[in-house]
């Protein structure tokens, strides 16, 4: 709603949209509440049961090689079935689409490894940050300026609405069987592991192909005359988004269903629910998708040309920055992560304040983002300092919070960051002249690193409220010491 809010408000004062671009936009809001709402409650009752199942069965079992092969199987089965990915392809310039998609499917999946190794050995999570983000950073030196964006975009984007609650799921089973006091801390941390991989790929990738002075073209705002073609628009997105999510889920149904003829652990009737969850997640991603990519990106294009065309092309710098802010708040796997948060921690980090972690962060790396459409700065001059500070802050904060900062991260980098900011970006960097390849091109990556240091520092808040909080107690319990028994009756 206060998406909705903003966009009406910026169309009728400095902001003159289409009525048709209007009229799309309105009719894909509407798409995007249901599909939203057919999703959460898919995710619920089908993909977080099933990432739990299969994690607690495959630990159960003991068989370090088993456990290997199941889980790169799974972070590339799931990565493969992510919808944003298809969309990454398309955009990279100079790799063929399958390569790269195959290359970001094997990424997630030997980080799915690294990640569960992790959890089985008690790894800190923030030592094995440091490592792969200083190997992150230093590829980055063999690389085209050209492919750095995208490189970094791509861990954002593979972490999606498919692949989120799986992960979080299939490692809160892995560390449900342990007993130890870190089991609940070491349960997050899968996400942002995976979120490496295709990063560390794609960087490969353009060591390889060498893109060089590659142009990108942005697609064309439809023309919509009047009702019965707008009806078509959206008509005809339909079936595309059907067979999009149809070929996205088989892949984790097939693998479920054959895990399932293994273990014969699920009985019927908690089968036949996830089955019901299943659907209601196939119908709510498709519904999702067509509002988002029909009605939500022309809209997003187009607002973004008309604010950078105006006389004073700076306002688009705080306006992204309240778009941002409330836009996450629409990203699918988002409710998914402050659910999953508030349950594990038992109440300890609220829904609310992670939302509201989440929010800020993302409101900055949008201002940011703008910042860098206008003037042209390399996207490595925010994102190097960035994970410095919170690589940094990894050393200082519970261990909870960096795992918890670190998911939020890619998990805040969804469709609706892909399919309306990284449009708005390219309609600014259209309009200001620029280069859309390295300018209008990582936004998904400001968006994936900004809630590492606000949620960070979310934990250094709750650790000196706790510390506080202990010594008030402390205090008081020397207080009623002087007492005698009696006096501490009465008391």
């Amino acid at each position: 709603m206060p998406i909705i809010a903003i966009v009406l408000f910026l169309s009728f004062t400095i902001a003159p949209i289409s009525t048709s671009i209007l009229m799309a936009f309105l009719i894909g809001a509407v798409l995007l509440v249901v599909g939203m709402m057919l999703f959460t409650i898919g995710a619920e009752l089908a993909m977080t049961p099933m990432g739990e199942r299969v994690g607690t069965t495959m630990t159960k079992s003991r068989k370090l090689p088993l456990m290997i092969i199941v889980s790169f199987l799974l972070g590339y089965i799931i990565t493969i079935s992510e919808p944003d990915l298809q969309v990454l392809a398309q955009q990279v310039p100079s790799v063929p689409n399958m390569v790269l998609i195959l290359a970001v499917a094997v990424g997630v999946g030997c980080f799915l490894v690294i990640a569960l190794l992790r959890m089985l050995f008690g790894i800190a999570l923030s030592h094995m940050l440091l490592v792969f983000y200083t190997v992150v950073f230093v590829l980055t030196c063999f690389v085209s300026k050209d492919f750095l964006s995208i490189a970094f975009d791509s861990g954002g984007v593979t972490t999606g609405p498919m692949t989120v609650p799986f992960i979080m799921a299939f490692g809160i089973g892995i560390s449900a069987i342990r007993s130890d006091k870190h089991a609940a801390d070491d349960s997050f941390g899968l996400v942002s592991l995976c979120s490496i991989g295709p990063i560390i790929a794609v960087l490969i990738l353009g060591m390889i192909y060498h893109p060089e002075n590659v142009e990108y073209v942005s697609d064309s705002i439809p023309d919509i005359e009047d009702s019965i073609e707008l009806g078509r628009l959206f008509i005809q997105g339909i079936p595309t988004y059907m067979e999009e999510m149809a070929i996205s889920l088989l892949p984790i149904v097939l693998f479920f269903g054959f895990f399932q003829l293994i273990s014969r652990d699920i009985k019927k009737k908690a089968l036949i629910k996830i089955l019901i969850g299943l659907v209601y997640t196939y119908i709510g991603l498709v519904l999702f998708l067509t509002g988002v990519n029909v009605g939500f990106m022309p809209a997003g294009n187009y607002l973004g040309q008309v604010i950078a065309g105006l006389s004073y092309p700076f306002i688009i710098v705080p306006i992204g920055m309240v778009i941002g802010y409330f836009i996450v708040q629409a990203e699918p796997a988002v409710f998914v992560l402050t659910k999953q948060v508030e349950e594990i921690t038992s109440g300890a980090i609220s829904a609310k304040a992670m939302g509201a972690g989440l929010s800020i962060g993302v409101a900055v790396s949008i201002g940011l983002s703008m910042i860098r459409v206008l003037t042209g700065i390399s996207i490595m001059w925010f994102i190097l300092p960035g994970y410095a500070i919170a690589l940094l802050l990894s050393f200082f904060v519970p261990k909870i919070f960096t795992a918890i900062a670190f998911d939020s991260g890619g998990v805040a980098s969804g469709p609706m960051t892909a399919a309306f900011l990284l449009p708005f970006a390219m309609g600014a960097c259209e309009a200001v002249g620029g280069n859309i390849i390295t300018d209008a091109f990582g936004v998904v990556a400001m968006v994936a690193m900004t809630p590492l240091i606000t949620i960070q520092v979310l934990g250094m808040v709750y650790r000196v409220k706790e510390a506080r909080l202990q010594k008030v107690a402390a205090h008081e319990y020397i207080s009623i010491d002087r007492y005698g028994d009696m006096e501490i009756i009465e008391l």
